[in-house]
């Protein structure tokens, strides 16, 4: 919701700035205003804002899964999100960092990683089995 508020207040911030110079007659004065705030909103919401609205106040981002890779899971460090991804056809976990405005993403690949195959027989030990005593007492018939 907060994104959604975000750009409408620099769309009539941008329609005002037009408004107010078309009243004047400098319509080029203000269409380079309108311009202007509209590249400066852009430029602040996609370097700075949106990964922060969307972890603490609801925002809206799409990001999407490379082909032929599974998603796994998601998480914040800060303000930038990591997205872990499975390649099946190289068996590696692809850990990708997407931070503000695309600058500086880390990138950590987990080789021989197969998350969606079952554990091996061998690599699983049996949960000890509990077994339950009937602690209930004993009622004699007279």
């Amino acid at each position: 919701m907060i994104t959604y508020f975000y750009w409408a207040v620099i769309f009539l911030v941008a329609i005002s700035l037009l408004f107010l110079f078309g009243k004047a007659d400098k319509w080029k004065f203000g269409f380079i205003g309108t311009i202007i705030v509209l590249l400066i909103g852009w430029g602040a919401y996609y370097f700075h804002f949106e990964q922060i609205f969307v972890k603490r106040y609801g925002g809206v981002m799409s990001i999407s899964v490379p082909k032929g890779q599974h998603h796994i899971a998601a998480t914040w460090k800060d303000d930038n999100l990591w997205v872990e991804n499975y390649d099946p056809a190289t068996n590696t976990c692809h850990f990708n960092e997407y931070s503000k405005g695309a600058l500086l993403q880390g990138k950590v690949s987990i080789k021989n990683c197969n998350p969606l195959m079952p554990p091996s027989p061998e690599s699983v030990t049996p949960a000890p089995v509990e077994q339950q005593v009937d602690t209930s007492p004993e009622v004699s018939g007279q």
